[in-house]
């Protein structure tokens, strides 16, 4: 069971990755709207894993996951995106994600994407 932050600006997309995490016993505890807040959420509250969309207003998700792993070395992150362009993805894992799952949301992979992170 993992501490979850969610991270993305769609409300829909945040409730429907909490209740696939939720189903399979994992804890969320935090959500955030954009990068700036992720950053901010990620060094209150030390989650085990996050789960960061690229495309938000204000501090985008590749921002952010370098903001928070120069915070954190050990940070582990996994990029959501609609986008699976693979310029997209290679630029998440240069900046320090760990992983990287395609919207829409496969319920078999997003679990699978934090097993093995865990």
């Amino acid at each position: 069971m993992a501490k979850i932050l969610i991270v993305d600006d769609a409300k829909f997309m945040r409730m429907t990755l909490s209740t696939i995490l939720k189903k399979a016993n994992h804890e969320i505890i935090g959500e955030a709207e954009n990068g700036k807040e992720a950053v901010e959420l990620y060094q209150r509250l030390k989650p085990d894993i996050v789960m960061m969309d690229i495309t938000m207003p204000v501090m985008n998700g590749i921002e952010a996951v370098r903001a928070i792993k120069q915070e954190d070395a050990n940070a582990k992150i996994i990029m959501c995106s609609a986008m699976g362009q693979r310029r997209m993805v290679v630029e998440a894992i240069e900046a320090g994600a760990a992983d990287f799952i395609v919207k829409p949301f496969e319920e078999s992979r997003v679990i699978e994407a934090v097993a093995r992170l865990l």
